[in-house]
């Protein structure tokens, strides 16, 4: 089988129908398998996946155990040469995954890729491919330093702005949305951290595949559609807003805090704390 496609839905109904339908126009020639591990979901998606795609593989959590537990179960499961993340608030509007998994084949030193991930709009998403999220690259990005200093590599390297949309590139990290995985490289390195509920997983194991020897390939052959926000996200706000925040407090404890003096890092940890409250703040005030 070529690939196993993974996808952790959580009441993401609306958009899981139309994505399934594309997977259908668009993968012609393509021996696929897809693996949903639905979340806990109230919007019928359990009832419909069985009554109209029954071929899927389905798992049913009885609650949200996280974006990364549900995909380390699909993936557990997978029986494709090349495994896919997926995110169920996806669209493709033309073949996607033959250019990446004829990529993929053609080098064998790459073991993650990513598509060209676009907006709603049909903009570039520039978060889907990115740098380690090292502080100096977190805080250009949130304060806008990087837009103040465009020509530092190092307060715009969250986003890579220098690199061009529709060049092949190597880079540091690409979102789990759309992510294409050797299964070579999961075979090496096992599953996602679970210790990251959501969010941040998908940089995590591309820096564990790098450090294994493995490249991380921006490849905009194709492109795919992201919705961004909708399902879980959209679900549960406030939970999914700490959730973001404890990633990256989770991400730099785990591979950065060591190279940094101690007080340095309780300023860091500070930081985060501060933006949390400020974003639960905005959602509230937008929800009022």
């Amino acid at each position: 089988m070529d690939l196993s496609i993974c996808l952790v839905p959580l009441n993401a109904l609306d958009y899981l129908k139309p994505l399934l339908a594309s997977i259908e126009r668009y993968s012609s020639g393509l021996s696929y398998e897809v693996i949903m591990v639905d979340n806990g979901s109230t919007d019928g998606t359990v009832a419909w996946i069985e009554h109209y795609h029954p071929e899927i593989t389905l798992i049913r959590n009885q609650g949200n155990l996280g974006f990364t537990r549900g995909n380390n179960q699909a993936m557990a499961l997978a029986k494709g040469d090349y495994i896919l993340l997926l995110n169920p608030d996806t669209l493709l509007t033309e073949d996607c995954f033959g250019p990446q998994i004829a990529y993929l084949r053609q080098n064998p030193q790459v073991g993650i890729t990513i598509p060209k991930v676009l907006n709603e709009d049909g903009s570039f998403q520039q978060q889907s491919r990115r740098g380690d999220a090292r502080p100096v690259e977190v805080f250009g990005y949130f304060l806008k330093l990087g837009k103040l200093f465009p020509k530092s590599k190092e307060l715009n390297g969250y986003l890579q702005s220098w690199l061009p949309e529709d060049e092949v590139a190597e880079v540091k990290a690409v979102s789990g949305s759309c992510m294409f995985i050797r299964r070579e490289v999961y075979q090496q390195i096992g599953g996602l951290d679970e210790h990251f509920f959501a969010y941040q997983e998908d940089s995590d194991y591309c820096l564990r595949a790098r450090q294994s020897g493995w490249k991380v390939m921006y490849v905009p052959l194709s492109s795919i559609v992201h919705y961004g926000g909708e399902g879980g996200s959209k679900t549960h706000p406030y939970y999914s807003i700490l959730q973001w925040h404890r990633s990256y407090y989770l991400y730099y404890r785990k591979h950065f805090a060591r190279e940094h003096f101690f007080l340095f890092n309780w300023f860091y940890y500070l930081m985060m704390v501060f933006k949390l409250l400020f974003a639960w703040l905005k959602q509230l005030l937008r929800r009022k």
